[in-house]
């Protein structure tokens, strides 16, 4: 089993930088897919990027160009360092991870952004 830990939320005015990491710990070396959530107050969980284990990653459109999704070489932790915040991206992060049919969730990292 994995259990997925993130750190690094945290409250910022708009244009400022964050950098969010998630730690998956368990007996499954190199997950096939790490991935980033967020859920703003009142709406749905929204996908925000994901990266594979092979390099191939996406992004959700408001997100191009200012996040970043990464993977530490050879260990299943992942990173989204989200630049030119804007009061949209506020909420909370799940990090997700998925490994041939089998998924799992974080807990979340609140992220605000506000002046």
């Amino acid at each position: 089993q994995v259990q997925l830990m993130e750190s690094g939320g945290g409250y910022v005015q708009p244009g400022e930088s964050l950098r969010l990491s998630c730690v998956a710990s368990g007996t499954i070396p190199n997950i096939n897919t790490m991935a980033w959530y967020r859920q703003a107050r009142g709406k749905q969980r929204e996908f925000v990027a994901f990266l594979t284990s092979a390099g191939n990653s996406s992004y959700t459109d408001s997100v191009k160009g200012r996040f970043t999704i990464s993977r530490e070489s050879g260990r299943n932790t992942a990173y989204l360092q989200m630049n030119s915040l804007e009061p949209e991206d506020a909420g909370v992060y799940y990090c997700y991870a998925a490994h041939w049919g089998t998924s799992w969730w974080g807990q979340g990292t609140q992220v605000t952004v506000s002046s």
